[in-house]
């Protein structure tokens, strides 16, 4: 494989060219370079601009490089130990007269190509994108820290959870003072009322694996379902986890809080939670009736009225 041409290299070329033309004195006035830098290339350049490329200056030798002696001592200690850790391989050494560190003896191992190669990892396969085909066949929730410069009440802690509907893009979001698996069942609730107000039947809820919604990764609780998984089974909703540290999985919802970032929290401010409430319901409605393109420019809301 031949290497690129660097800007440098190719400025060498034309150098090369013009005093090979012109004569080095002349070429040396015109690209204002010295005599020897000239006969320098020249020495080098064959015709081809492969041949004007920066060249590696790590030296052969070393004074301080291990001797034969000892990297006869490695391989041979190697060669009869082969399953040895490193650091285990560099302790018999030095019994046996090794004086280097164990940084310099895995450089060496390294060069000398003692380490096993890497095996291949196996290539992920996304699964295909599973398309909705109905409203509410599919609800992703998430919640949303609210940053703290928008509160004025340096005390005062704020979230917004988020519900957006695979197929409509429609969205409702709702304000609480904390985190938790009660302020997620309570969500739920009011999310699958709010739906049915507008002729949607939420079939399915996809979060991520935080503990405000499953117990997961807990050590203690693995086994113990959470209230929001409890209310999901009580109001005949399946509760999808999507896989753990994989937020594109639940894409839409966070693509959604990155534009509450920009069109709402990053010029409002607020003073209390029902403070909070009543913004961010007033961003609700304009988000939901803003054009999408996924929805043929359509907003959220206009586009459910078809399907309801």
């Amino acid at each position: 494989m031949s290497k690129s041409i660097t800007q440098d290299m190719a400025y060498r070329q034309s150098l090369m060219k013009y005093a090979e033309k012109y004569g080095v004195s002349r070429a040396s006035r015109k690209y204002n370079k010295s005599r020897s830098y000239i006969y320098f290339w020249k020495a080098r350049w064959n015709g081809t601009v492969e041949s004007l490329a920066c060249q590696s200056r790590r030296p052969h030798n070393h004074p301080n490089q291990h001797t034969e002696a000892e990297l006869k001592l490695i391989r041979d200690m190697r060669r009869r130990n082969p399953d040895l850790g490193m650091i285990e391989l560099w302790y018999r050494l030095k019994q046996r007269g090794y004086t280097r560190r164990p940084e310099s003896l895995f450089r060496v191992m390294r060069k000398l190509g003692m380490f096993p190669p890497a095996k291949a990892k196996t290539p992920y396969k996304p699964k295909p994108f599973e398309q909705m085909t109905c409203p509410g066949e599919r609800v992703q929730v998430d919640v949303k820290v609210v940053p703290g410069r928008c509160i004025a009440e340096p005390e005062l802690r704020l979230f917004q959870y988020t519900a957006m509907d695979e197929f409509t893009r429609l969205r409702f979001l709702a304000a609480y003072p904390e985190q938790s698996t009660y302020s997620s069942a309570d969500f739920l609730k009011r999310l699958v009322k709010w739906y049915a107000r507008r002729g949607i039947h939420v079939q399915c809820v996809q979060t991520d694996n935080g503990f405000e919604f499953t117990n997961r990764f807990s050590n203690s609780k693995r086994d113990i379902p959470t209230l929001f998984e409890n209310t999901a089974a009580l109001l005949g909703i399946r509760h999808k986890l999507i896989r753990p540290y994989t937020p594109r999985h639940n894409g839409k919802v966070e693509r959604s809080h990155r534009e509450d970032q920009k069109r709402f929290y990053s010029c409002h401010s607020f003073y209390s939670l029902d403070d909070f409430s009543k913004q961010l319901a007033v961003h609700n409605r304009r988000s939901n009736n803003l054009p999408m393109r996924p929805l043929g420019w359509l907003s959220p809301a206009a586009f459910s009225v078809q399907y309801v």
